[in-house]
């Protein structure tokens, strides 16, 4: 799992997608801002080396409602790697960048003990398909559990009534995974980014139609994070995989001994 030492009540919300330009890190910000605006204490915890969420975060004026950043990327010789990820004990939730193009093998690191996950999705046939991969690949090799309803896809980038947003709606009908909501192709999401806030922290009158496609999301992270973690939440499939391995070593050896003894 993500070593993150903070309260024992921190809950982890991350945000992931193998592919670049899906608007990953604009999703980040924007969850990030909204709890902060409403008072919550929030994280924001950049894994992706490009480090676009922490450019967001150094934008921000020291006036608005705090968020504590956290450039995992970075590695820091004169600290430990464990003083360098901590969490402040005030803060309840934390948000995670994660890397583009992150290896199969440590998607479980980033998913484990995650109260919500969320895929940004854009409609177009190459994003579906990466998407498609991805979600698979959460399943099976990740181990994420549907049945806590944890995973999450938001259709990004939308533009109704075009050919690739058809497309789009039947990729997303078909998954057993919840569409969590529609975000409009928006220029409020680029003013935003260069004045370091989120949309919610914008004038309504300006945002009215992006506040309202934000509210599904809101509901449903809210109800996720009110969710308490179960032990299929913390399953660790890379240790399994290592047991597993461990006893058929162990078998080996027995046969072998087995045999080495019958010709004795």
């Amino acid at each position: 799992m993500l070593n993150v030492p903070g309260h024992p009540d921190l809950k982890k919300v991350v945000v992931l997608n193998p592919k670049g330009g899906s608007g990953k890190s604009t999703l980040v910000t924007n969850l990030a801002g909204m709890l902060a605006a409403r008072n919550q204490p929030v994280a924001l915890m950049d894994c992706d080396p490009q480090g676009s969420s922490m450019r967001w975060l150094s934008r921000r004026d020291t006036s608005r409602p705090p968020i504590h950043g956290i450039a995992a990327y970075e590695h820091e010789a004169a600290m430990t790697r464990s003083f360098q990820m901590r969490v402040p004990s005030e803060v309840r939730c934390l948000v995670v960048d994660t890397p583009a193009a992150l290896p199969v093998q440590e998607l479980a690191a980033y998913t484990r003990g995650a109260h919500a996950i969320l895929v940004p999705v854009l409609p177009s046939a190459i994003d579906i398909h990466a998407v498609t991969q991805l979600i698979e690949k959460l399943l099976l090799v990740a181990k994420v559990s549907r049945r806590m309803g944890r995973l999450g896809v938001i259709a990004n980038r939308v533009r109704e009534n075009t050919v690739s947003f058809r497309k789009l709606k039947l990729f997303l009908n078909r998954l057993d995974i919840a569409t969590v909501c529609q975000l409009r192709d928006s220029q409020s999401y680029v003013h935003a980014a260069e004045q370091g806030i989120c949309i919610h922290e914008m004038q309504p009158s300006r945002v009215a139609k992006d506040l309202l496609q934000w509210q599904p999301l809101i509901d449903w992270l809210a109800l996720r994070l009110e969710t308490p973690l179960t032990v299929r939440d913390l399953h660790d499939p890379l240790a399994e995989r290592r047991a597993d391995k461990g006893n058929v070593r162990y078998l080996a050896d027995a046969l072998v001994e087995r045999a080495v003894r019958g010709k004795d």
